[in-house]
């Protein structure tokens, strides 16, 4: 009796014992699964944190310029675009740096002011203050001061008579190329006329005009 008594209660520890050691194995892979769930949601956590990081920086250089950047943006488009304008007009003077001062403005002025532009050539004729008007009759009032006469080879081109004041002005006068005939008129009538021409000239600003048509003109001018 006393040997059962002691073969089950070696059985009972036995039994103690296995229970004990299947718990502390429970809790440890207790312990390791928790350890896993933990580590994958730190790593979870740190994955969303670079995917965040990356579309901030993304996002960030995505992002239009600031107000600053702008600004230095269109205000080196502006210097671009005056050094190509300031280019361009370089090379339209260049088209007139071989002619002189004389030359462009006689052309200058009949672009603005000829009748014809479709003339074959451009003559130019000096004439002295104290000139009659009218070379033909010996009543009419003389120039004021000298001046150009700007007339193309035939009539219908018309003619422009000017004096260059030097600021950019010229005083016109509306002298016709070719006059009636003296025997026409009545007497002192062609001296009323020319006076009337001197009191009537007119001031007018002469516009730079564009470069490559006064060449052209100067091309076909012809200085008597």
């Amino acid at each position: 009796m006393r040997k059962l008594g002691k073969i089950f209660y070696c059985n009972a520890a036995l039994l103690l014992i296995a229970l004990l050691l299947a718990g502390c194995t429970g809790s440890k892979n207790e312990e390791s699964k928790q350890s896993s769930d933990t580590d994958s949601a730190v790593q979870s956590e740190e994955n969303h944190n670079k995917t965040e990081d990356s579309n901030k920086i993304g996002k960030d250089q995505s992002e239009p310029t600031t107000a600053s950047e702008e600004s230095a943006m269109d205000e080196s488009s502006e210097i671009s675009s005056e050094e190509v304008r300031n280019e361009e007009k370089g090379e339209e003077d260049n088209v007139l740096s071989a002619y002189s001062s004389e030359k462009i403005e006689y052309a200058r002025v009949w672009l603005q002011l000829g009748s014809n532009q479709e003339i074959d050539e451009l003559n130019v004729r000096h004439i002295s203050a104290g000139k009659p008007i009218n070379p033909n009759d010996n009543t009419s009032a003389s120039y004021p001061e000298d001046v150009i006469q700007l007339a193309g080879s035939r009539l219908v081109d018309g003619s422009v008579t000017y004096h260059g004041n030097g600021d950019g002005t010229i005083h016109v006068y509306n002298v016709p190329l070719r006059w009636d005939s003296a025997d026409d008129l009545d007497q002192g009538v062609m001296q009323e006329v020319t006076e009337n021409i001197i009191k009537n000239a007119k001031k007018v600003y002469v516009d730079p005009g564009d470069n490559e048509k006064i060449k052209q003109l100067i091309d076909i001018m012809m200085i008597h």
